[in-house]
């Protein structure tokens, strides 16, 4: 870890500085690098975790995008030491990294300390914190970052990928997913508190432009895009009466076909088949060059 008062790196899981014996303010049972947005703040409404919590393992879209998640790490780092997860939410995606790479030290963290009760049930082994991720207090210190539907809810999306490229060890791997083409945008995404849905060319332009080599860069949620665009259609015009979680609440039959739907659609990406258009788009990076926060040498 970083020292944020010295700037001094040091390995306490006390979260206390070894140099100027600066400690982390704890929130809630949680080490606070950023304590005044813990319970409010940021681009997400922190209730939602309770809710979200015991949808997400049956969920055919959560399955399905941890499924490819996971298959982008054992494709291009197998061997993940470490693994830090921006805006870890309830713990879905490091459950699974967890099981996965059960050896690799893992991190989590949250602007809402709401959620990390939830992702410590899940992981009991992961470090977690509380942090804003304009400021991650790392340094070179982790093999692979990973960012899922976080960076659309971030107005400083740039300085985000500058902070995860300085917090990662040189050659580090970038994981992020997002939501993806403008012209899908709906009240889904005003309640979320979405800032931005991307093109693909500015995503790669402000992932290559914080010092990062695109390695695979792809949509997903293609096959049912279709599907998608009738549904946002349907949503146009409602504002008060729409509830985010409504989406995930479906016929189970209707579930398992879409969950066989997205398999089949990740199979392809495995093969190498790289979707144009798609309701999300994954990538991954490496680092290769500085950053504008580190110094040469």
């Amino acid at each position: 870890m970083q020292c944020t008062a010295c700037g001094a790196s040091y390995d306490s899981e006390a979260y206390t500085c070894d140099a100027c014996g600066h400690a982390v303010t704890v929130v809630d049972g949680y080490p606070a690098f950023a304590p005044e947005l813990a319970h409010g703040g940021g681009g997400y409404e922190s209730k939602l975790f309770a809710e979200l919590a015991p949808l997400e393992e049956k969920s055919f879209w959560f399955r399905a995008r941890n499924e490819l998640i996971l298959w982008a790490l054992r494709r291009y780092r197998p061997d993940v030491s470490s693994f830090l997860e921006i805006g870890c939410g309830t713990g879905f995606v490091l459950s699974g990294i967890a099981a996965q790479h059960p050896t690799a030290r893992l991190y989590g963290s949250e602007i809402f300390v709401d959620g990390l009760s939830f992702a410590g049930a899940r992981v009991p082994s992961a470090r977690l914190m509380q942090m804003d991720a304009r400021a991650i207090p790392m340094r070179e210190e982790i093999d692979v970052i990973g960012a899922f539907d976080v960076l659309e809810h971030i107005e400083e999306d740039v300085d985000v990928l500058r902070e995860m490229h300085g917090a990662l060890k040189r050659g580090g791997l970038l994981v992020i997913s997002v939501p993806q083409h403008r012209w899908l945008w709906s009240p889904a995404d005003d309640h979320a508190h979405h800032v931005r849905r991307y093109t693909a060319g500015e995503l790669r332009d402000k992932i290559s432009g914080a010092g990062f080599e695109v390695l695979k860069s792809t949509s997903f949620v293609s096959i049912l895009l279709p599907m998608m665009v009738l549904s946002r259609l349907r949503m146009r015009g409602r504002t008060d009466d729409y509830d985010p979680i409504d989406e995930m609440r479906m016929p189970g039959w209707l579930n398992a076909v879409l969950y066989r739907v997205m398999r089949a659609e990740n199979a392809l990406i495995r093969w190498g088949l790289r979707f144009p258009l798609g309701g999300s788009r994954l990538v991954v990076a490496r680092k290769v060059t500085q950053g504008a926060d580190e110094p040469p040498g």
